[in-house]
Formats: structure tokens, sequence, C-alpha cells
């Protein structure tokens, strides 16, 4: 199961800041969530999902071992 961390806006839309999940592909994994968690539909596309810290293809298959990391954009100053 791959273990899923969220920030910022992505924490609050779920209301938790790690997940565990079970889908097989990271686009399996973001439809699961948008489903699952309406407040993330609008948010999700503009956020950066990395796998093992580097941006991949929805395509990529997680493992067990897997992290995904959900960041939301963020504003600085």
């Amino acid at each position: 199961m791959a273990r899923v961390r969220l920030f910022a806006a992505a924490e609050d839309a779920v209301g938790a800041d790690t997940l565990t999940r079970d889908e097989t592909t990271l686009g399996a994994l973001r439809a699961a969530l948008t489903a699952e968690f309406p407040d993330l539909d609008g948010l999700l596309p503009r956020c950066a999902v990395l796998v093992g810290g580097a941006r991949v293809d929805d395509d990529t298959p997680l493992g067990v071992d897997d992290v995904v990391d959900v960041l939301p954009p963020f504003a600085g100053g």
C-alpha cells in the first residue's frame, strides 16, 4: 500500500495529513481520491504530485513502499 502525504489545502480538503491507499497506479489513485474527497476535485489537477520525490505519469505503478506527496500551489513572500 502506498503512503500518501497531503500538504496545505490538500490536507484541509481530506482532513488528514497522511493516507494509506491500495490503488495500483498514480492515475487510479488520483481518480479514487477525487471520488472519495470531492473537495480535491478542483484542487488536485493544480497540485504537484510526486512519487518518491519525482514527477511521474499517471500510468506509473504504485508499490507497497511508495510515498506519494500531494503539494498544492504555494504562494510565497
